[in-house]
């Protein structure tokens, strides 16, 4: 099958994460990919043999309207059997590819519980024709996005992200490694959260619950990546005169060598749709602490404690009872491991992929030769 993957960027985000797991897995399967990125700059490992475009757009109407010409141009040449786009502008993307020329089925991926405001949630709805299926990764976020107008319930089904349990697992060596490399003593008990720097990763929040915790407890905490929270985390950190506890670690390739260090993974987002951090962290049989925002009980389960969103006192009492009770034994870990193994395997999500594309292109008109 050719697949084209059609995604807003191909930043850090958890979004362009998938797009590129979905990829390496979909060529380890047999089939050819493409990767079309709206927007250029790529930070995500794509594999070397998926083709890749980046059409470079601009939030100009010129600059779109090229981008729209080149990715018909592309459509027509490479000659797909299936759109997926993942993200609000390039399924609004795809759904006009649709419209203007004739196109294989096209499927649009949402990732966030708040997709936009009421003008996306309209262009979602007014170009629902053009789509054959809307999806989105949390039972949450599908239905935020219903009661917003965006689509009716009978056009929109949830599919979760897929995990790559082979690359997130247990390692104690990585373990050692890691906290060697953070000059950690055996004692110091180290909290990971890992996501943008921006105001729905919360990351202020974590700061103050991080702040509530004893500071006779050995403790540090460390965020990984970047945004334009940066700053404002960087005031808060001095605030409350956590300089020599709170390391903003900007962006790192070594997320796998960090879950494996950590002793408590900590989400603290507003804003979700199914925060991959948590499974990767589950997946590394890493303790996990999380608000209660879209996705996570799916992720988490009984394996962690979920606090409300915005409660820094609930945050800062969940991680201290974490931090208390440790990783655990070996046991522990595998069942935080099969928990994400057993249901948001990246191989078993990738093939709920394949068959969906498959059922999509035996219904759609067989006039379709990719070259209309």
């Amino acid at each position: 099958m050719r697949i084209l993957l059609l995604t807003t960027g191909l930043k850090l985000g958890g979004a362009e994460q998938q797009v590129a797991a979905l990829a390496r897995q979909f060529i380890a399967l047999g089939h050819s990919v493409a990767v079309v990125s709206l927007t250029r700059g790529c930070e995500v490992m794509l594999p070397d043999a998926a083709t890749i475009l980046e059409l470079g757009m601009h939030k100009t109407p010129t600059s779109m309207a090229r981008a729209l010409w080149r990715l018909r141009a592309f459509v027509r040449d490479w000659r797909p059997d299936i759109i997926h786009a993942h993200m609000v502008h390039a399924n609004l993307f795809a759904r006009a590819i649709s419209a203007i020329t004739t196109a294989p089925p096209v499927i649009c991926t949402a990732h966030s519980v708040r997709e936009g405001g009421r003008l996306l949630m309209l262009a979602y709805r007014l170009t629902d024709r053009w789509g054959s299926l809307i999806t989105h990764v949390s039972p949450q976020g599908r239905q935020a996005m219903i009661e917003a107008g965006a689509a009716p319930g009978e056009h929109f089904a949830v599919m979760p992200n897929g995990i790559d349990t082979t690359q997130f697992s247990p390692d104690p060596t990585a373990r050692q490694t890691g906290r060697t490399a953070l000059g950690l003593s055996s004692d110091t008990r180290l909290i990971l959260n890992v996501g943008r720097l921006v105001p729905q990763k919360s990351q202020l929040l974590l700061i103050e619950a991080f702040a509530l915790l004893d500071p006779s407890f050995d403790t540090r905490l460390m965020i990984v990546g970047d945004g334009p929270e940066r700053y404002a985390l960087g005031q808060a950190i001095q605030k409350h005169n956590l300089e020599s506890r709170v390391i903003l670690a900007g962006t790192r390739r070594d997320i796998t060598t960090l879950l494996n260090a950590a002793d408590l993974f900590a989400l603290s987002s507003s804003i979700e749709g199914m925060p991959l951090a948590v499974g990767e962290a589950l997946a590394c049989g890493c303790p996990v602490v999380a608000t209660d925002a879209a996705g996570v009980v799916e992720l988490l389960g009984d394996c962690g404690d979920i606090v409300p969103r915005g409660n820094a006192s609930a945050l800062a009492e969940a991680m201290r009872k974490a931090l208390a009770a440790g990783i655990g034994s070996a046991a522990d870990q595998e069942v935080r491991r099969q928990r994400i193994t057993s249901r948001f395997g990246l191989e078993a999500v990738a093939r709920q992929w394949l068959t969906c594309y498959a059922k999509l292109r035996l219904a759609s008109p067989a006039a379709y030769a990719g070259s209309a």
